[in-house]
């Protein structure tokens, strides 16, 4: 039976949020999230805040997310900063750039960009004396883990804050895979510490085990107002609301979010070690449940009969980079199948 690494949602659900599903079905309540299972899941989640006042709300995917959050933030003339391989500049299709702000794209060989690098592009804008005829930058997004699975540290997003208020910029923080980041070893950065740093961040629902869904987290007492106009208007409100109240209420319950992570991490970093000690290099020396490999093609078109990945990018003539991703539900035995294909050089 071939085996699919190629994402982390190529299965449905977690089987305790089908039985959670199953269980309320037939429960009358109201909709559009303002029903009692979505009410227990905010209260589940701001427990988790360290005190933090912040508004929660459920909708229905990430590039909802990442666009309703940025475009309710900023001015009309504003844009929002983020690393070069930042979802919202390579897999969002464009969803920022249609609700009329540019995304300003800064590079990065690891994923993150850095204080420096965000406080030297602002400064610049600013110096310009032609300014006002260019986008100015209004907003700064980082995922959390990035897009190629390292991890900022809880000194580097305190920097990184401390931009955002020189120039008075929304820090707002993808946490699409966010679970995996908490079970990293040496983690330091903690839902207390998103909450604190970050003006709003995403807790992941669609890549941590949930059917869909994200959880917003808006913590800057100026971007709540009126948000659910916002959410409605971008076409993030699910009717049946408490379907994603269900979800990330049985995620947050019994430590089901945290379980989720260190099994997928767990997981890919047994892929990571596996692929070192063969004698590969790894493109991104991710911590978290994205392993990515560079392996001669010959080998990749054997191994692609038997498991599923991702094309990464072309390294040279004979390698590709690839990525083979984990999620709550990798069987332990199908990574030690994936090693056992990949011969020792």
């Amino acid at each position: 039976m071939r085996y699919n690494f190629m994402n982390d949602y190529n299965e449905c659900a977690h089987e305790r949020i089908l039985d959670a599903i199953v269980k309320a079905n037939r429960e009358q309540d109201n909709s559009y999230g303002l029903d009692t299972r979505s009410d227990h899941a905010r209260e589940l989640i701001l427990a988790q805040l360290g005190g933090a006042q912040s508004d929660v709300h459920f909708l229905v995917g990430g590039t909802q997310t990442n666009m309703t959050m940025i475009a309710a933030s900023i001015k009309p003339y504003q844009g929002v900063i983020c690393a070069e391989s930042g979802h919202i500049n390579t897999h969002e299709t464009g969803a920022v750039e249609a609700t009329g702000h540019k995304v300003l794209s800064l590079p990065s060989g690891d994923g993150k960009i850095s204080a420096d690098q965000i406080d030297a592009y602002a400064a610049a804008h600013y110096a310009d004396g032609n300014a006002e005829h260019i986008v100015q930058p209004g907003m700064v997004y980082l995922s959390q883990p990035t897009e190629v699975g390292t991890v900022y540290s809880k000194a580097e997003l305190e920097n990184i804050r401390r931009v955002c208020d020189k120039y008075s910029m929304p820090l707002y923080i993808d946490g699409a895979r966010l679970g995996n980041s908490f079970a990293v070893q040496n983690a330091d950065v903690f839902l207390p510490d998103l909450a604190r740093l970050s003006s709003a961040f995403s807790i992941g629902g669609t890549k941590m085990g949930a059917l869909f869904g994200e959880a917003l987290v808006i913590n800057d007492p100026t971007l709540k107002k009126d948000f659910r106009y916002h959410i409605k208007q971008r076409g993030g409100m699910l009717a049946k609301g408490r379907l994603l109240g269900i979800q990330f209420e049985t995620l947050f319950q019994n430590g089901l979010y945290d379980e989720i992570g260190r099994h997928a991490v767990s997981q890919a970093q047994r892929i990571a070690e596996g692929v070192k000690e063969r004698g590969y290099r790894l493109f991104a020396d991710s911590p978290t449940n994205q392993v990515f490999p560079i392996l001669p093609k010959s080998l990749l078109t054997t191994l692609s009969q038997e498991f599923g990945y991702a094309f990464w990018q072309e390294m040279d003539a004979e390698n590709d980079a690839v990525r083979f991703c984990t999620s709550w539900a990798t069987p332990p035995e199908m990574v030690d199948a994936l090693l056992r294909s990949i011969p020792y050089k």
